[in-house]
């Protein structure tokens, strides 16, 4: 089979699996909790949200929730214009309080923070909600099901694991599809109205935990929820087929569509285990031992297809996300300020309000201060008769708190001495353009300097201007001895200046680790091996973001325990290429600032 041949076949695969968890999530949405899937938007994603909706009973409606929702659109709060009109609290419940099923649809999942999906996975596990905000605290229904649209470029960019955990299936969509659908929606509405009633008559089948648990620890899925879910799924489907029990394709499915995007390690394959020699059995268990029956063997031969059915499901770059130097993004972010987040009270996202006065140039939250103020005017028109239509007073007080990410400075120091240019000074500087080109993308400021000789320069100061860069870069000159020491401290002096303006600094230094030049800019290999110690013991102590690259032909112990004193990470590339080393570089340093 060809390639494309090969492609289209598992793109098909992927949509028959995608059409038939439509039917199981219209079939039982509070029982699977939900599905994510990893699509981007298009007509492929469109077209599969659409047949859910069709499958749906017409009773359970398909919301959508947009990514920047409020905790109060979801939970709930206080209705202002009807507290304050009648005097009394008045709660206004939010998209979460529901008596009957409904399926919510999060937007762009994978932004949703940790904090925004508290309400979402609480109403996931409980069934309830829990409204505590403004004074209020009232426990609600939410029977809900959850589709998380997972737009995520890269492999890193994925919903909150708390979400995802709880959630059954997860979907990976196809990029095109052909035009037929695999059963007409009549038939599989047929299905789903027969198996509501089978699926709440189903007979008990106690082997069915068992056989999915030993294949989720063959895949190395530790998750009670990821078992009572795939249980839950593959008789979800046997019950669309008109079956009590699940067979062999039941729980293949299921393996395929809860186990497999979970998976942390690749099943043992059958052969390897018959490679081993088995060890000769015990006197008085030889008599004793009876061949295997038919039924046996009936049931291995089902788990190995099972176990084959998932092995093929897991992608191929599932597993290889935390071996070795982590992977960069192929695609960086375009944010402008990806630095770490600091409180303002001025400008940045709102996070929140608290009490405060708005005389010492914080902004009044004036919907919170209403709030605030709204459950006291019943009592605040009793004791002042003459006090107009609202009664505030100065508790009542909210101001807004902001949260803006600091800017991020990248630090480039680099050897310019004479071992480096004898060595990699070329690589070293097409390293650090490269490194460049990727900063500007990121709207980072970057900043160079350079030591040879007996000291240190900075020859770029913090900036912007990637035409700027790219010329100091290219006339930067190499030769003379390693002043190791005066650059390390020069990059800390430079990193502390920035970091108390505001931004968040990282440094990337490129160095073969051979210090021979003292901090006094004398000629002296041990006390500069000291002085270059005693240097990184201050990095350490800032908690700088440092990526110590050695460009030496063969990795130097020198440069490596430079890096273990300064709390760096170390990477050692005797046989790189600029573009290997602005690859590494890159990632850790992007690493490090997140």
């Amino acid at each position: 089979m060809s390639a494309a041949a090969h492609r289209e076949a598992e793109g098909q695969q992927r949509w028959d699996d995608a059409c038939r968890a439509a039917a199981v999530l219209a079939l039982d949405p509070l029982g699977c909790g939900g599905a994510s899937v990893r699509s981007g938007p298009g007509a492929v994603r469109r077209r599969w949200l659409s047949l859910l909706e069709t499958l749906l009973a017409p009773e359970v409606p398909l919301r959508p929730v947009p990514l920047h929702a409020s905790q109060a659109s979801l939970v709930g709060g206080l209705d202002i214009s009807r507290t304050l009109a009648s005097g009394t609290r008045v709660v206004e419940r939010g998209l979460l309080a529901s008596e009957h099923t409904q399926v919510l649809v999060l937007s762009m999942a994978e932004r949703w923070s940790d904090a925004a999906v508290i309400p979402i996975t609480r109403a996931l596990d409980t069934h309830e909600g829990l409204l505590e905000r403004d004074g209020s605290s009232l426990r609600f229904r939410a029977c809900i099901g959850v589709i998380a649209l997972d737009e995520g470029l890269e492999d890193d960019e994925r919903p909150p694991a708390a979400l995802l955990e709880r959630l059954g299936i997860q979907l990976r969509l196809p990029e095109s599809v052909a035009p037929s659908e695999a059963e007409s929606i009549d038939t599989v509405r047929a299905k789903l109205l027969a198996a509501r009633s089978r699926l709440r008559r189903r007979a008990q089948d106690p082997d069915l935990i068992e056989r999915l648990a030993r294949l989720a620890e063959a895949l190395g899925i530790r998750s009670i929820r990821a078992l009572l879910s795939a249980a839950r799924v593959a008789r979800c489907s046997a019950a669309l087929d008109a079956r009590l029990t699940p067979d062999q394709s039941d729980v293949s499915f299921a393996a395929r569509l809860v186990f497999a995007p979970r998976a942390t390690r690749l099943p043992q394959e059958s052969g390897a285990a018959e490679d081993q020699e088995p060890e000769s059995p015990a006197p008085d268990e030889s008599r004793d031992a009876q061949p295997p029956s038919a039924d046996s063997r009936e049931q291995g031969a089902l788990e190995e297809s099972v176990v084959a059915a998932a092995r093929a499901a897991i992608p191929a770059n599932l597993l290889d996300s935390g071996a070795g130097v982590p992977r960069p993004r192929r695609r960086p972010s375009t944010t402008s300020g990806a630095g770490a987040a600091q409180r303002a009270s001025q400008r940045g996202r709102q996070i929140g309000s608290v009490a405060g006065s708005p005389a010492q140039g914080a902004r009044l939250d004036l919907l919170a201060t209403l709030t605030a103020a709204a459950p006291w005017q019943r009592i605040r028109k009793r004791d002042l008769p003459a006090a107009g239509v609202v009664c505030i007073s100065r508790r009542d007080f909210r101001v807004r708190r902001f949260e803006q990410k600091s800017p991020c400075t990248t630090i480039f120091a680099v050897d310019a001495s004479g071992s480096q240019a004898l060595h990699r000074l070329a690589e070293a500087k097409g390293a650090v353009e490269l490194l460049l080109r990727e900063c500007y993308v990121r709207r980072d400021r970057v900043a160079l300097l350079a030591f040879r000789g007996t000291g240190a320069q900075v020859l770029l100061a913090p900036t912007r201007s990637l035409v700027r860069a790219r010329r100091c870069l290219a006339s930067l000159p190499g030769g003379g001895g390693t002043p190791l020491a005066q650059g390390i401290e020069m990059a800390a002096q430079l990193a502390e200046s920035l970091r108390r303006g505001g931004d968040t600094p990282s440094l990337v230094l490129l160095t073969d680790g051979r210090a021979n030049i003292t901090r006094q800019g004398k000629p002296d290999r041990a006390q500069a091996r000291a002085d270059t110690h005693a240097a990184a013991g201050r990095l350490r102590r800032l908690a700088l973001a440092t990526v110590v690259v050695d460009t030496s032909l063969r990795p130097s112990a020198e440069a490596e325990a430079m890096a273990q004193l300064a709390g760096a990470r170390y990477v050692p590339l005797p046989h790189a290429s600029a573009e290997a080393i602005a690859q590494v570089a890159g990632a850790v340093a992007a690493g490090a600032r997140r």
